[in-house]
C-alpha cells in the first residue's frame, strides 16, 4: 500500500485515535496527538482561549523573576559563564508551568495550530483567530507579570532595576535581522519542544523535555517573543529600557517565532510523519 502524501488528508475521526502501545509513539500518532491539540484549541471560545493565553502569559513571566532575584542576590559570586547557565535552567520554570499548566502559549501553537490547517481540517481564517487571541492575551499576561515584578521585587529587595535592565539589554541591543534569526531559532525549538511532549508518555519525560528545550533556548539567549515581553517589558517599567526598544524587539521576534515554528517545525514533520510506511505506522 503507497504511504500517504500531502494531498491525502488525515480522517477527522482518526483525531480521536488511541495511543499506541508500544515503547516507542509512531510518527503518525504523534502527528495526530498534536493535530487534536491543535483543534481542539482553535474549536475553543473566546474567553476561554483569551484566559488560557493570559495564564500563560502570567505564568511565564516567573522565568524572569527567578533569573532577576538570582542576578541581584547572587550574581556577583559567580563567574558569567555559570551564571548564565544558573539563569538558563531558572528560565525553563515558566516554561515548565505552562507548558504542563495546559495554558496556550503562542510560541507553541505556531506549530500545533498549523498542523490542522496542512491537514485541510481547519482554515487559514480559523488559524488567524487563534493565534490573535493567544498572542493577544499572552502579552497582556507579560505585561501585568513584569508590573508585578518591578512593583514586588525592590519591596523585597531581592530584585534591583538595574538586574532588570541588564536583562532587558540582552534582549534589545541586537540589529532586526540577528533579532529575527535568532527568533527563528527559538521558534524552531519551541515546535520541537510541542512534538516531544506530545512524543512523552509520562509526566517526568515531558517535564525533562520542557526543561532541556527552555535551558538551551535561555543559556544562547535566543528571541522568544512572549518571554521576551515580560523581560522587556520589566526594563520599561523599571526606566531602564523604552517603548521604541520593545517594539523593535517584539516584532522581529514575532516574525521569527511563527517562522520556526510553522515551517521548520509544522511543514516538516506534517510532510515525513504522511509520508510512512504502512508497516512503520503500524
Amino acid at each position: 500500500m503507497a504511504g500517504l502524501n500531502m494531498a491525502t488528508p488525515i480522517n477527522p475521526s482518526d483525531l480521536r485515535g488511541k495511543r499506541g502501545d508500544t515503547p516507542k509513539k509512531p510518527y503518525r500518532q504523534i502527528l495526530i496527538d498534536e493535530m487534536t491539540e491543535g483543534l481542539h484549541a482553535m474549536q475553543r471560545s473566546v474567553t476561554g482561549l483569551s484566559l488560557s493565553g493570559l495564564s500563560a502569559g502570567l505564568d511565564i513571566g516567573f522565568s524572569l523573576f527567578l533569573m532577576a532575584a538570582m542576578q541581584t542576590l547572587a550574581g556577583e559570586y559567580f563567574s558569567q559563564p555559570v551564571l548564565r547557565m544558573v539563569n538558563a535552567n531558572l528560565y525553563a520554570v515558566g516554561f515548565i508551568f505552562v507548558v504542563l499548566g495546559r495554558s496556550e502559549l503562542f510560541t507553541e501553537q505556531t506549530t500545533l495550530a498549523v498542523l490542522p490547517v496542512l491537514g485541510r481540517h481547519a482554515s487559514l481564517a480559523r488559524l488567524g483567530r487563534l493565534w490573535a487571541i493567544i498572542y493577544v492575551s499572552n502579552l497582556v499576561g507579560a505585561a501585568l507579570f513584569a508590573e508585578l515584578t518591578v512593583l514586588i521585587g525592590p519591596r523585597l529587595q531581592i530584585i534591583d532595576v538595574a538586574a532588570l535592565g541588564e536583562i532587558s539589554a540582552t534582549v534589545t541591543e541586537h540589529p532586526a535581522l540577528a533579532i529575527l534569526l535568532s527568533a527563528v531559532l527559538a521558534g524552531w525549538l519551541m515546535g520541537l519542544m510541542s512534538w516531544l511532549v506530545a512524543a512523552s508518555r509520562d509526566t517526568i519525560s515531558q517535564i525533562v523535555v520542557v526543561w532541556l528545550v527552555a535551558t538551551v533556548i535561555g543559556f544562547t539567549q535566543l528571541h522568544h517573543a512572549i518571554v521576551g515581553s515580560v523581560e522587556v517589558l520589566a526594563g520599561v517599567f523599571a526606566g531602564r529600557a523604552t517603548l521604541a526598544s520593545f517594539g523593535h524587539f517584539l516584532l522581529w521576534a514575532t516574525v521569527g517565532n511563527a517562522i520556526g515554528g510553522g515551517v521548520f517545525v509544522a511543514v516538516l514533520k506534517y510532510s515525513h510523519a504522511t509520508r510512512e510506511e504502512p508497516e512503520d505506522v503500524g
